[in-house]
């Protein structure tokens, strides 16, 4: 089981957002779990092939994942995944 954390800023679109608990070992699967409560969320977090969009980041047990195509990083029993928006500006 791994846990899933997110930042504040995605609370203005899911303001019922929070940290969750899901069963899985890759983070397609995570997803998936995570737009079962909350439609509209990996739509926000992947583009229309699967990747992840350029304004979101996900980190796994501190780590930027490193595939950002496929989302083939692993996940353990126990990991932490963080989800958030990408930090931008000029």
């Amino acid at each position: 089981m791994a846990t899933v954390k997110f930042t504040y800023a995605l609370k203005r679109f899911f303001p019922k957002l929070g940290d969750m608990d899901v069963e899985s070992e890759n983070l397609p699967d995570v997803i998936d779990a995570v737009e079962k409560e909350f439609p509209g969320l990996k739509k926000y977090v992947l583009d229309e092939q699967g990747a992840l969009r350029k304004h979101v980041n996900i980190f796994v047990d501190g780590s930027l994942i490193r595939d950002r195509q496929k989302l083939s990083d692993v996940i353990e029993k126990g990991s932490e995944v963080y989800i958030m928006q990408a930090l931008s500006g000029g």
